[in-house]
């Protein structure tokens, strides 16, 4: 699509420096997505190759932390079918939609996130939660059909608001609520990429060395987070919800 070497360069540190991120607190959008859209990829096809390229490394993260033990296998399926079913109608969506109505929620959002996060300071350095019932698991099932929607019709912070979440209602830490929603951002990833693949919308000569470069950040996000547990993540994650407001509200 690009002549100048020098665009698929950058994008390509994009998707690096995105999967790095990203795996470690969610909102590696932040810095994929604008790439994009600053090298001139149209707007459905910026969303629809930033979800390639993040499902790319999101697969090599989620792999990390199922590996190492971090995920309720039966409680985090049930957030991928609800997530990847939810996903695809919001990507279905928003593929017939001119624009979002979301931007004066989100700041809403963020602050609030923030606030919680960082004024209790206990606030997600272990895991508090006793069992897994029925209260869990309907729980898991609204998170992930709320947050899969708006990752599939829109999507950024969709990551940091899943693992906010995940510590805020099942009182996980922060290691094992990043876990989870690896998981779920994963099954909505998926979704929304077959939405806009059969919409045609996939730029795959840009999404896959994004992709590759993506896989390598969030290999590398994904040890540094279960090495240093949440006194790693917590950092990262209000780096995230900051520069999050900031892109909103500019």
């Amino acid at each position: 699509m690009f002549d100048d070497t020098l665009t698929y360069v950058l994008l390509t540190a994009a998707g690096y420096f995105g999967g790095l991120v990203d795996s470690i607190a969610g909102g590696g959008g932040l810095i994929s997505l604008p790439a994009l859209i600053a090298a001139g990829v149209p707007p459905h096809a910026a969303l629809a190759v930033n979800k390639v390229q993040s499902a790319i490394g999101t697969s090599v993260s989620t792999y990390r932390y199922l590996k190492s033990g971090y995920v309720y296998i039966r409680l985090g399926s049930i957030g991928f079918i609800a997530a990847f079913l939810a996903s695809y109608a919001g990507a279905w969506t928003v593929l017939r939609v001119p624009d979002s109505s979301l931007h004066t929620l989100i700041p809403i959002l963020i602050v609030v996130v923030a606030a919680i996060t960082f004024f209790r300071k206990d606030f997600g350095a272990k895991d508090e939660t006793i069992s897994l019932g029925i209260r869990e698991h309907l729980v898991v099932v609204v998170l992930a059909l709320t947050m899969g929607f708006y990752d599939g019709f829109f999507g950024p912070g969709a990551g940091t608001f899943l693992t906010f979440g995940f510590v805020l209602l099942l009182r996980f830490g922060f290691l094992r609520a990043t876990a989870h929603a690896k998981l779920l951002n994963l099954a909505s990833n998926y979704a929304a990429i077959l939405a806009f693949v059969l919409a045609g919308e996939v730029y795959w000569s840009i999404a896959l060395p994004m992709g590759l470069a993506n896989i390598v950040g969030a290999w590398t996000g994904a040890g540094i987070a279960i090495r240093g547990g949440s006194r790693v993540i917590k950092p990262v994650f209000g780096l995230v919800l900051l520069a999050l407001l900031a892109s909103i509200i500019r």
